[in-house]
């Protein structure tokens, strides 16, 4: 008999939970298809108990993992005691525990001896899910019903037996089904992988305290998260951020506003303030919104503590019904993951009013989606869908991350190799690009570019970007970064695009995306000069903004100290003051 309260055997169980989780995510990454699963990463694995409560999670996306809760709820409230082994579950529908239609979650409930243990999940962007654009995520789409092939929770396995009629209806709905049956296919593979090691699990240990361990491992996070969310000060802030436009009415900018209160061991996030739900497909469900509303706050804890249904149980969020945040039929959202980065940004500047040593300044603002689609020669579907992220803001302890994805995505680039093997594209640029990151005594981290030429005759481009007009912020003192650019035919006749955009492209033609840069942390004057010297060196800064922003001379590769000191005096006495107060600033600055 093993001892119920053991701490070492529940050490070894939660490290075996999310082993389990992690192994999901790898079985996804070695089986799946498509590039938008295999390189980019962008999925999501999670184990649940058997009464469908958040367990443990995988190695990725912390958007899908915080919405896994309303997946899973809305296949329970649709099924109750109708959920039998061998059964497996559907669904990508926004308005029935969805995010929106390219994520398909796949769970799979795991018995023991006739009785269900727990609950395995996996959420997957599908490259194609039907509707008016190839990639199904355009920005422009106006209604949910023009996005593509919506699913309500169903079973895709009825005790073992699959169901031929959805697999049909899925096969004539999407463009490149070989692509969703294979990717699919590794969704499956992962619950097997779940099913099989958990099983062992509870022939170790017996049922009864495998389910008993799983409920502790719950309420421990739900512990452990009160502990340090109590030595946070207690205090009420609030943010305000802008998103470029929606894509469809071009041009008009669209609020985010947050207010997070902390009140002891719990906080509440709440997005009255935020703008409408919008004609464009930038609108959030509720659970995407709790999601980025659970990763940010997440950020700021220490690195150790379960990122479960315990820890979700500490943080409140609401937003209206109706709104960006909170979005209501029959509004479409497939372009909803940029409207979710962005909210990342906003929280954060909040958060930065709490824990000003905690928190970093904005990012690129998140990923940029790129979409590819159309026919060959001979009729057969081609499409690319990537996502391009690569910037951390200024950091109080340290510059922000060159090249790495935001961390609400945890995404990585797909190997410019691959793009080229598989789809009608050469990339001809992928470099960072100097003199775009936010100054700082801790600078934003560096964006990069990309170049892409289309080889086939004619196809679908589709770009859901932003960061053109409102650049990511600086915090304290830090300049904000530079923003995003679209360039269609960079070497010729050039044209600055929007950041939203659907268009023809023909064979040859040439589109560059630039990312934005992030914003700097604390005061320029206040960076070491050697490693102002160093980004020289490394072609992320110029000479000449050295001098502007940073106030350092350089002479050769070298530091002129004395030149340096002077022109960062001379800079202070323009600025009309002397140095940053010791007291952080009252509010950040947005910068925009």
């Amino acid at each position: 008999m093993i001892e119920e309260a053991d701490p070492v055997l529940f050490e070894i169980f939660k490290n075996s939970m999310h082993s389990i989780a992690d192994e999901m995510a790898l079985t996804v990454v070695r089986t799946s298809y498509s590039g938008v699963l295999r390189d980019n990463m962008d999925f999501a694995t999670a184990f649940c108990d058997e009464e469908g409560t958040l367990v443990a999670q995988g190695l990725t996306l912390p958007g899908h993992l915080g919405s896994v809760p309303t997946a899973l709820a809305a296949v329970m409230s649709r099924y109750q005691n109708d959920i039998n082994e061998g059964d497996v579950f559907c669904l990508n529908d926004p308005y029935e525990g969805g995010m929106h239609l390219p994520d398909l979650f796949v769970i799979k409930p795991i018995f023991h001896e006739g009785h269900r243990v727990a609950f395995a999940c996996v959420s997957s962007h599908h490259v194609d899910t039907g509707g008016r654009v190839p990639g199904s995520n355009a920005a422009d789409s106006t209604e949910i019903y023009q996005e593509g092939l919506r699913i309500p929770p169903t079973k895709l396995y009825a005790e073992g037996k699959p169901n031929d009629t959805l697999f049909r209806i899925i096969e004539k709905n999407v463009r490149a089904p070989t692509l969703y049956f294979g990717d699919l296919r590794g969704q499956l593979s992962a619950c097997h992988t779940a099913e099989t090691q958990f099983l062992e699990v509870v022939n170790r240990y017996g049922r009864e305290i495998t389910m008993k361990l799983m409920r502790d491992l719950t309420d421990y996070a739900e512990r452990v998260a009160r502990a340090a969310i109590s030595k946070i000060p207690d205090g009420k802030v609030s943010f305000e951020d802008w998103i470029d436009d929606d894509g469809v009415d071009h041009g008009r900018p669209i609020r985010l506003f947050v207010t997070i209160e902390k009140i002891g061991d719990t906080f509440k996030v709440d997005w009255e303030g935020t703008a409408k739900q919008v004609k464009a497909a930038i609108n959030n469900t509720l659970s995407f919104t709790k999601a980025a509303s659970y990763a940010a706050i997440r950020c700021i804890l220490q690195a150790d503590i379960p990122t479960n249904a315990g820890f979700f149980r500490c943080i409140d969020v609401s937003a209206p019904k109706g709104t960006i945040a909170n979005m209501e039929l029959p509004a479409p959202c497939a372009a909803r993951g940029l409207t979710g980065f962005r909210m990342i940004d906003c929280l954060m500047g909040a958060l930065s009013q709490l824990v000003p040593d905690r928190v970093f300044a904005a990012s690129d603002g998140g990923n940029t989606g790129i979409s590819v689609g159309g026919y060959d020669a001979n009729r057969n579907p081609f499409i690319f869908v990537d996502f391009t992220c690569g910037t951390w803001g200024g950091r109080p302890w340290a510059d922000g991350l060159d090249g790495n994805s935001n961390i609400y995505a945890n995404m990585a680039s797909q190997p410019v190799e691959v793009i080229e093997a598989e789809n009608p594209l050469e990339i001809l640029a992928y470099e960072f690009i100097k003199d775009r990151c936010g100054a700082g005594k801790f600078r934003g981290g560096a964006p990069y570019c990309r170049e892409y030429r289309f080889t086939e005759t004619e196809g679908v481009l589709q770009i859901r970007a932003d960061r053109q007009r409102f650049k990511p912020y600086g915090l304290y003192g830090g300049y904000p970064g530079e923003p995003s650019v679209n360039i269609w035919d960079p070497d010729g006749n050039s044209t600055i695009m929007p950041p939203k955009f659907t268009e023809t492209v023909k064979k040859g033609e040439i589109f560059r995306h630039e990312v934005a840069g992030a914003g700097g942390w604390g005061d320029p004057l206040e960076r070491d000069p050697a490693a102002v010297a160093k980004d020289v060196r490394n072609e992320i800064v110029s000479r000449q903004r050295a001098f502007e922003d940073y106030g350092v001379v350089l002479q050769a590769d070298k530091v002129d100290e004395k030149a340096t000191q002077l022109k960062r005096a001379e800079i202070k006495r323009l600025r009309g003051w002397s140095k940053l107060p010791a007291v952080l600033r009252e509010k950040p600055n947005i910068g925009a």
